[in-house]
Parts: structure tokens; sequence; C-alpha cells
């Protein structure tokens, strides 16, 4: 059976917003709390999140009523890539200059 996977989201005050720093897989929700303080553990982060991958909901630009056809925001300033994130986190990177 292959484990669920829970992304990670940490950060090191409690100003700055949450970000997305990895995932792990676990068996559970319990196991993936312990395994995300393992794993990344080499900062001194104030808070740590772990949420299912499943619980994601993926929004698709093309249908956002907040993205207007043409505009250089639905897909011009945008890059799709895998591991562009620290700690080979995001999916989605913005392009420079953007």
């Amino acid at each position: 059976m292959k484990e669920p996977v829970y992304e990670v989201f940490a950060r090191k005050t409690r100003e700055e917003p949450l970000r997305h720093i990895g995932f792990i897989n676990a068996t559970d929700g319990d196991l993936a709390r312990v395994y995300a303080w393992k794993t990344y553990d080499e900062q001194n982060w104030a808070e740590m999140c772990v949420v299912p991958r499943s619980a994601i909901l993926p929004l698709d630009p093309a249908e956002s009523q907040f993205v207007t056809a043409g505009s250089p925001a639905a897909e011009d300033s945008i890059v799709h890539a895998r591991a562009t994130g620290a700690y080979g986190g995001s999916d989605v990177a913005m392009k420079e200059g953007a």
C-alpha cells in the first residue's frame, strides 16, 4: 500500500506567513507530524503544519473569475516547474521580471 503524501508548511517567526518547505509520506497525521519535525529540523521553526495532499484543491487560472482573458497574469507570468522551492517545494514559480 502506498503511503499518503503530506505537504509541510512552516515559519520561523509568528509574524511571517507559513511557507511550503517540502513533503513527506506517512500512514497517518500523527506520524506525518513526527516525520515532518524530524525531516525539516535543521531550521529553528516557530510553527510547522502538515496537510494531506489529497485535501489541496487545485485551481485552474483559465477558469478563475479573477483572471481576465488575454491578461498577462493569465499564463505569461507563471512557470510550471518541479522542485523550484528551497526544499524541493513549489510546483509554480513566477517568471523573472513578472
